[in-house]
């Protein structure tokens, strides 16, 4: 006789719930597998659908027709030509003529010189140009009429009346000097008692009176020079020997001065 607890019994109450749960278990695994093998078909349906939209996007691009070298010269003609019409048709822009006289103004980039500095060396090695100054004429002294002569006789009273001049003595015939360059306004015998006199106006004031001359050397309205002969020494007129009557004249004419003090502020010493 079989035992009832190894051998499943229909009437046994707890061989259905052992049968339930063998049987869900086997539903489980079932899910899981089916559920499993859905997903893997989705993803695999997706891949699928996306190859399908790449290869139609391929094929699209690849379906379109190459244009032949034909097409494009004719494009190409044919935009020329839209071009030319457009052109012809468009009014030109306004220019403004230019003048032969005007130049076309430059650019204010051209225009515009760089500016050039100095470099600091040159700067400090650079010397100052002395300004050229104006070369001054020499200044021109008086001389004495007769260089090495005796003085005889001075300026100041002699013989109860004024001895106007100073008289220097050598030999007859010795030259007679400007004492300072002017203009003759006597030359010749007036009749005065100076027998032949030379007159000079040097024009700043003063004259200069030559007197007891053998000959005169000179004439009215000569220009004569500083140290220029004007004549020889001779006793004309009221003499009583060979000599020059020297007289210094301030003003005017027979305004005679002291020409000693006359002639030492301009250099010359004479022993009066």
């Amino acid at each position: 006789m079989q035992d009832d607890s190894s051998t499943p019994n229909r009437k046994n109450p707890d061989a259905p719930a052992r049968h339930r749960r063998r049987a869900g278990s086997r539903d489980r695994h079932l899910v899981s597998r089916v559920g499993s093998r859905g997903r893997h078909l989705v993803i695999g349906a997706v891949a699928l659908v996306g190859l399908g939209l790449v290869g139609v996007a391929v094929a699209n691009r690849d379906d379109r027709p190459t244009p032949s070298p034909v097409a494009h010269d004719a494009q190409a003609r044919a935009e020329a030509a839209e071009r030319a019409d457009r052109s012809a048709r468009e009014p030109a822009a306004p220019t403004t003529p230019v003048s032969p006289t005007q130049s076309p103004s430059a650019s204010p980039a051209a225009s515009a010189s760089p500016s050039t500095k100095p470099s600091p060396k040159a700067t400090r090695t650079a010397k100052a140009t002395p300004k050229p100054t104006a070369s001054k004429a020499p200044k021109v002294s008086w001389v004495i009429p007769m260089a090495g002569a005796t003085i005889t006789s001075c300026y100041g009273p002699r013989w109860g009346t004024l001895h106007a001049g100073i008289d220097f003595a050598l030999p007859a015939g010795t030259p007679v000097r400007a004492a300072f360059g002017g203009t003759v306004t006597k030359a010749g015998d007036i009749g005065d008692g100076y027998g032949i006199s030379v007159f000079v106006d040097h024009g700043n004031g003063y004259f200069t009176h030559y007197a007891h001359l053998s000959t005169a050397r000179v004439s009215v309205g000569d220009k004569v020079n500083t140290g220029q002969t004007i004549g020889l020494e001779g006793s004309t007129g009221d003499s009583t020997g060979p000599h020059l009557h020297f007289e210094v004249h301030q003003g005017q004419m027979w305004n005679q001065i002291d020409p000693a003090p006359f002639l030492r502020a301009r250099g010359i010493d004479v022993a009066c």
